[in-house]
This record gives structure tokens, sequence and C-alpha cells, in this order.
């Protein structure tokens, strides 16, 4: 398990080559699979700024590693787009307020959203229902 607050500022580097792409910037999720689609990068070629996650050999405390600079070429039309969960507001699908995004936890294998830190408590990934630009929606949670 990893934080995303841990992600953000590894270096990026390939198995094959040995050569540095850049640092993580940011995680895109894929909030209908309830995982990490892609990492976006910074200090990396435009063309190397997006990297989808099947991509992704191993992410580590000290480096993410890619299998090759070749497997990080992928349609980047089939990505979904990037919304900035860290620090969004948290809504159930009834609107009712949870807080904000603190933090989230992630299988560092397997991409697989685990769990969303926020102010007013944990919320399961399963939860999960939609990643925007006003707000992070989750289901509200059954008695």
């Amino acid at each position: 398990m990893m934080l995303f607050t841990q992600a953000q500022g590894l270096p990026v580097i390939t198995a094959d080559e040995a050569e540095p792409l850049g640092r993580v910037e940011s995680l895109t999720i894929d909030a209908h699979a309830g995982s990490i689609a892609c990492l976006r990068l910074s200090g990396a070629p435009k063309h190397l700024a997006t990297i989808a996650w099947h991509a992704i050999e191993a992410v580590g405390r000290d480096a993410v590693i890619v299998r090759s600079r070749t497997a990080t070429d992928v349609g980047h039309g089939s990505l979904p787009a990037h919304q900035e969960a860290l620090g969004r507001r948290v809504l159930t699908e009834h609107g009712s307020e949870h807080g904000t995004v603190k933090d989230i936890a992630f299988d560092n294998t397997t991409g697989r959203i685990h769990t969303l830190y926020t102010a007013l408590g944990d919320i399961s990934g399963d939860r999960l229902l939609g990643v925007g630009s006003y707000a992070v929606v989750v289901r509200a949670e059954t008695a």
C-alpha cells in the first residue's frame, strides 16, 4: 500500500534502458475502475508527460519503474481526463459533505484505490463514484 503524497515527486525511470523520464507530478484516477489510470510527469518531454498504469513495472518508495520507453507510447485518448483529487471536497451522491481529500491509499502493484483519507474520516475506495473539477463523489454509507 502507498499514499498519493508518497508517490508524488518520485523519479520515473525505465527498466530496460535505466533512462530517467521525469518525476511523478500527479496520479489520474479512473473512478469507474476504482484504480489509477495513469501517472502525470513533470520534467518529461511532452510526449512522455502521461504514462498509462499498464506500462508501470513497479512503484517503490524510491522510484517508479516503467517497462521501457516504448511501453510508454499509448493512445492518450483512451485515458480519462485528469482531475486532481487531493484537496478536493468530497460529496456523497446525495450531496452530503464529507470533508476534503487529504490523501489516498492505493495498491502499488495493481493501482487499485484502497482508501480515501478525508478531513471527516476514512472512505473505502469501493465507494468511489467519480472525480470531477468540483468534487470527489462517493456512494453514501449504507446503514
